[in-house]
């Protein structure tokens, strides 16, 4: 069954949605652009029977409350939306965090938080790269470590600067929302069965989603394009890499051994909507992750009881 919970994050509340055992290993989900937190449901029904999985609509999105200026979409903000809807739900319990699309870039800047270290058990990223390490790498890779980058295939750059036409379009003034209030948010599920051939019911809150997240993008793309940060990452990460992605080309996910160490990285015959079009798939793949790190944190804390134990037996010795 799910509960939905409306919590405080400062200047919003944010709606936040939660099922599964409560005892359960937390998984939280944070849905992208133009979506709300309804695009994780048939993944959701994979999971809940094994964890305690909790998603939200962001600000601006679903049932959440929108903030009245471009700068309260910051990622810092967004990233203390995560710490806020963590500290409800899952208390001092580490989670394992899952982004897609927006919901991915805002998964990076709370996993190379230092504020957030020890709270995030593991992260799994569908289709979304951090803002910071994409910017340096197009700056030539300044603060890389080039010994053990992963070489991306020639041409990649320009390629993924293709896909990336509609950041440029969300910058521009009026247009973009002229569009999703002329008939875009009406014809979204259209656009989905056309490109994703993906089914989905048209949300009522499509239009709402969209405008308001268009903020998303203007409060920080030309920031983290002109000011990019070192940010090595403080957990295990996964990337799910949908190989006919649209918009974000698997070139991405490659060569960021810098900031992630050995980092796990599962390529898929799928477009950029996979979590709609196949769940049962990205569910399996979570699972998979969350599990074995799981499996790992268990032997480390068994095998720093026996080390304590001997240490303490051998001095009473």
């Amino acid at each position: 069954m799910r509960e939905t919970l409306s919590v405080d994050a400062g200047d919003v509340r944010l709606a936040v949605y939660v099922s599964g055992p409560r005892d359960a290993t937390p998984i939280v989900l944070v849905h992208g652009y133009p979506d709300s937190a309804a695009v994780w449901e048939a993944v959701r029904a994979q999971l809940d029977a094994r964890y305690r999985v909790i998603a939200y609509d962001v600000r601006g999105a679903g049932a959440s409350g929108a903030p009245p200026t471009r700068a309260a979409y910051r990622l810092e903000r967004l990233a203390a939306d995560l710490a806020a809807v963590a500290d409800a739900t899952c208390g001092a319990q580490p989670f394992h965090l899952v982004g897609h699309d927006w919901g991915s870039i805002q998964g990076w800047q709370a996993v190379t938080d230092p504020a957030l270290n020890g709270r995030i058990a593991s992260f799994t990223s569908i289709s979304g790269p951090c803002l910071d390490h994409a910017s340096l790498d197009l700056r030539g890779g300044a603060g890389r470590a080039p010994e053990r980058k992963t070489r991306r295939p020639f041409g990649s750059g320009v390629r993924q600067t293709l896909k990336s036409w509609y950041i440029v379009f969300f910058h521009l003034p009026w247009l973009p929302e002229l569009v999703w209030h002329a008939g875009g948010a009406r014809a979204w599920p259209l656009w989905l069965r056309a490109t994703e051939r993906v089914r989905t019911a048209r949300d009522p809150a499509q239009k709402r989603n969209a405008i308001n997240g268009l903020n998303l993008y203007r409060a920080n793309f030309v920031d983290r394009l002109l000011r990019p940060r070192a940010r090595p990452a403080h957990a295990p990460v996964q990337f799910i890499v949908p190989l006919r992605d649209r918009y974000v080309g698997p070139a991405l996910s490659l060569g960021l051994e810098c900031w992630l160490g050995a980092y796990e990285r599962t390529e898929i015959d799928a477009g950029h909507w996979v979590v709609l079009r196949d769940p049962e798939l990205i569910a399996a793949n979570i699972a998979r992750f969350v599990d074995a790190r799981h499996t790992e944190a268990t032997g480390q804390r068994t095998a720093a009881t026996v080390t304590a134990a001997a240490t303490l037996n051998a001095a009473s010795a």
